[in-house]
């Protein structure tokens, strides 16, 4: 029996399972068919509790674009599983794409009942990002992290070598939202106090998503801000590249914070096309392998979790057995490449053409329908004051998920689910669709 105050706000669920992916997790078995964590749990506690709610009618109905989207999304995957080389073992992949992508985001979309919910969910992520953060800025700087050319400074946080990507994720979420609020309280009515700290924990989480050496989560990042800062004021995007680019040459070229490490990564960004690195190569031949997959099982695809089992057929013979992986736990070992690390090509070989439109029309629809609600003007409820003139203001939660949903779509051209840190993707397309298809509910949303 869940205690009372769950009930009466769900989104306290949900901020639980953002600070549960913090929970160091130990060494996990990477072939396993199933990982579930604490975070898991707490998450499939939100769906039993707005399943129940829903149930009883205490809760407004979904959306009818939200149960079409969603449903399709459960449907490519029950026929491809039905399709499937293997639909024994592709019951867990169904099982996982339904909780992350459908149960999960109904779930927090239902908890989310006004802006104090939104705000309690996108404050649970910048408080998750900056424990990593403070754990990942202390590895790189006593030199306690994950081996990255030979010397422990990676910062991974407490997700160990074998979740490599995890801190920075968690950084990147954290950091982004941080901003979105940041800006939402600019100009007269605004919470000062917020917006310093915000800004404080946005410039303070640059340094550990640096030291993470995650060039994914780099591009992302800088992608999902520049969209961030685009929709709230342009002007104020182009103060924020020429200062990003200020702290970087002292941070880096000045204080030596990182330099050679961030420097030689960066510019490996600029040589995937000319001479890639063994993982952009390993990444491509993966790409080139779902393809391959696809093209046997274009309809309906392969199945969940059948990547993994055709991989070898269909890979040439110069992909890597797997990435290394090191760091004091561990020590050395190799993580074998069990998906395409591509979300997008993991669906077309998987769920085939039948997913892909069914997942686009998720995404693509949360995207344009939130970039059309966040705008450079005043949000809902706090019109300019008569006879003074005020900045160009957005929404901050509105513009945090917009943020958010930004990153997960431009990460998912060079990584997929998986890992501890997947449960926040499902929270994230929740806060997407509060946003982009409010519900009966919605004008509670933009109260303060």
């Amino acid at each position: 029996m869940l205690p009372r105050r769950f009930a009466a706000r769900p989104s306290l669920l949900a901020a639980a399972t953002v600070l549960l992916v913090c929970v160091p997790t130990g060494d996990k078995d990477v072939t396993a068919a199933v990982h579930v964590t604490a975070a898991d749990l707490a998450s499939l506690a939100l769906v039993a509790t707005m399943g129940a709610g829903l149930l009883r009618g205490r809760l407004p109905a979904l959306n009818r674009t939200v149960c079409v989207l969603f449903g399709a999304v459960v449907c490519s995957a029950g026929v491809a599983t039905v399709h499937s080389i293997d639909p024994f073992a592709s019951v867990t992949g169904f099982v996982r794409l339904v909780q992350v992508f459908v149960l999960v985001p109904a779930a927090v979309l239902c908890s989310l009942r006004d802006r104090r919910d939104q705000q309690l969910v996108l404050g649970s992520l910048v408080l998750a990002a900056l424990v990593q953060g403070v754990v990942g800025a202390k590895q790189f700087l006593t030199g306690t992290g994950a081996s990255y050319t030979g010397q422990p400074i990676r910062a991974i946080g407490t997700f160990g070598a074998l979740d490599i990507m995890a801190m920075s994720t968690v950084v990147c979420f954290g950091l982004l939202a941080a901003l979105a609020l940041a800006l939402g309280e600019r100009g007269p009515g605004g919470n000062r106090r917020l917006r310093i700290g915000c800004w404080a924990a946005a410039g303070f989480l640059v340094f550990p998503l640096a030291v993470s050496f995650s060039r994914g989560s780099w591009i992302a990042c800088a992608a999902a801000a520049a969209v961030v800062l685009l929709r709230a004021d342009a002007r104020l995007a182009l103060r924020g590249a020429v200062l990003t680019a200020a702290a970087a040459v002292v941070l880096v070229g000045g204080l030596g914070l990182g330099g050679s490490g961030v420097t030689s990564r960066l510019s490996s960004i600029g040589a995937v096309s000319d001479t890639p690195d063994q993982s952009v190569t390993d990444r491509y031949d993966l790409w080139g392998t779902a393809g391959r997959i696809w093209q046997d099982h274009p309809i309906a695809g392969a199945g969940p979790k059948a990547f993994q089992q055709l991989r070898d057929s269909h890979a040439p013979l110069r992909l890597s057995s797997g990435s290394d992986a090191a760091d004091s736990q561990i020590g050395f070992t190799r993580e074998p490449l069990l998906s395409p690390h591509n979300m997008y090509f993991l669906v077309l070989s998987e769920q085939g053409l039948i997913g892909v439109l069914a997942y686009l029309a998720l995404f693509l629809t949360l995207l344009v329908n939130c970039l059309m609600r966040v705008g450079g003007s005043a949000p809902e409820g706090l019109p300019p004051l008569p006879g003074t003139a005020r900045s160009p203001t957005v929404d901050g939660p509105r513009l945090a998920a917009l943020g958010l949903l930004v990153w997960v779509l431009v990460d998912f051209l060079y990584a997929d689910i998986g890992g501890t840190t997947t449960v926040l993707t499902s929270v994230i397309l929740g806060l997407a669709a509060r946003t982009a298809l409010p519900g009966p509910n919605a004008g509670e949303a933009t109260q303060t």
